[in-house]
């Protein structure tokens, strides 16, 4: 090893003739169609109905006379938001659902065509 003209950078001078690499090569991979929406769907339908009785909870119990307390609205709320949430992972789903379909079914074409070829 010789000594670096900065001190934060190294040198090797064993393989001086060796050509440089800069690793192996990353491929990125799209994720299909519908997988985000799966996954947001899922984490609205789960913490949504927390989080209304969080929100109903800082209220207060409300006034002896009320009917309904604002812990039970902000639960009721937070139901709400968390049945959008569920339908959204649903749509999302069928989305995948119909994505993993095609692949599968264009691969199948890709394999019959290559079978008739040979």
């Amino acid at each position: 090893m010789t000594q670096p003209d900065e001190p934060h950078v190294v040198t090797d001078t064993a393989h001086e003739d060796a050509p440089l690499t800069r690793g192996r090569p990353v491929v990125l991979v799209p994720t299909p169609p519908g997988l985000w929406m799966v996954l947001l769907g899922v984490f609205v339908a789960t913490l949504s109905p927390l989080f209304g009785f969080l929100w109903g909870g800082t209220f207060g119990t409300g006034e002896e006379g009320q009917t309904l307390s604002p812990i039970y609205i902000g639960l009721f709320l937070g139901v709400l938001v968390g049945a959008l949430g569920v339908i959204a992972a649903l749509l999302g789903g069928v989305k995948l659902y119909r994505y993993n379909q095609s692949v599968r079914t264009a691969d199948e074409d890709e394999a019959q065509g290559s079978r008739e070829i040979a």
